[in-house]
């Protein structure tokens, strides 16, 4: 992984749960592909389209509160999300997002200074987020290398994988 990407912003706002991220009803699906065909379509019918070029989401307080289900991350992965930067995480969502190697990065302030389709620049070695649109620039805490490694590797069990060949 690159540790710089660059990107348009797709914007969403506070409390974006893993209900609205990615429906109950396509639990049942096991291909990532398809569980990305319906990455936020309550909230935008062409997310996905929008996406597949590569976006940054961009989420205001809690982003992905909710329940545990590692399919909202990983559906928004496959959908071409390249990060999600957002106010603040559920928790459990960051970790998932981690471990199915989807970059994220808490951003105070990020909300406020953001419109979809502005142009996004993120640094994670350096703990830099810009959007490049209109100039503003944030310093966030950097990823850890062992995060890194992780995002990397597409993901811990792959990293796991890599490391027990050592």
């Amino acid at each position: 992984m690159n540790s710089k990407i660059k990107a348009p912003a797709i914007k969403f706002g506070n409390n974006i749960d893993t209900d609205v991220i990615l429906p109950g009803k396509y639990l049942i699906l096991v291909d990532p592909c398809e569980l990305a065909k319906h990455a936020l379509e309550s909230l935008d019918t062409e997310f996905v389209k929008k996406a597949q070029k590569g976006v940054i989401l961009v989420g205001g307080k809690n982003f992905g509160c909710g329940s545990s289900r590692e399919q909202a991350p990983l559906a928004l992965k496959y959908s071409g999300v390249k990060c999600v930067v957002a106010e603040s995480f559920a928790r459990i969502f960051f970790r998932n997002a981690i471990n199915i190697g989807l970059p994220v990065i808490e951003c105070k302030g990020i909300s406020a200074a953001v419109e979809t389709g502005d142009e996004l620049a993120v640094d994670f070695e350096a703990g830099k987020v810009e959007n490049v649109s209109n100039g503003k620039k944030f310093q966030v805490e950097k990823l850890p290398p062992f995060i890194l490694e992780i995002v990397a590797d597409c993901g811990l069990i792959k990293n796991l994988r890599r490391k027990m060949k050592k």
